[in-house]
């Protein structure tokens, strides 16, 4: 398995993955397709942006991404396949990520992150610093997550 940068040819293949790894939270099929439009990538935002991936050949297994431009970004999110959960993929590509990220620059990601996933993110170095409200629900509130990547 390794970790690299993804190619645009893999945008549909990077959407489905995060929609897999949404579902697996058991969210029903209305907030799953309001969800759709945050999740899904086109090939342009995938040379943009250059999310990085874990892949077995050509299969990915596990996604994430830095959103905006340096010194304060944002994480799209960390996304691994259901069936991979718990092997350390989404905790190796967030460390890579982290890594990139401060070579680039960045002092700091948030994340307005999934309440399922707030303990993986505070496990690997992430502070909540507060709620914002969720892109996809009014009024749904999300726990605020940063990463400092000064020290």
């Amino acid at each position: 398995m390794s970790i690299r940068v993804a190619r645009p040819s893999e945008a549909a293949a990077l959407s489905a993955l995060a929609m897999r790894a949404k579902a697996s939270w058991s969210y029903d099929a209305a907030f799953l397709e309001a969800c759709r439009h945050e999740l899904t990538w086109s090939p342009e935002e995938v040379e943009r942006f250059g999310p990085l991936v874990q892949a077995e050949g050509d299969v990915l297994v596990g996604a994430t991404a830095v959103l905006g431009a340096p010194p304060d970004g944002r994480l799209w999110a960390v996304f691994v396949d259901p069936s991979r959960h718990g092997e350390g993929i989404g905790r190796a590509l967030l460390e890579a990520l982290l890594v990139r990220a401060r070579e680039a620059g960045y002092r700091s990601l948030t994340i307005g992150a999934d309440p399922n996933a707030e303990g993986f993110y505070r496990a690997v170095g992430a502070e909540r610093i507060g709620e914002v409200e969720s892109d996809t629900r009014a009024g749904r509130m999300l726990p605020l997550l940063r990463f400092d990547l000064t020290a």
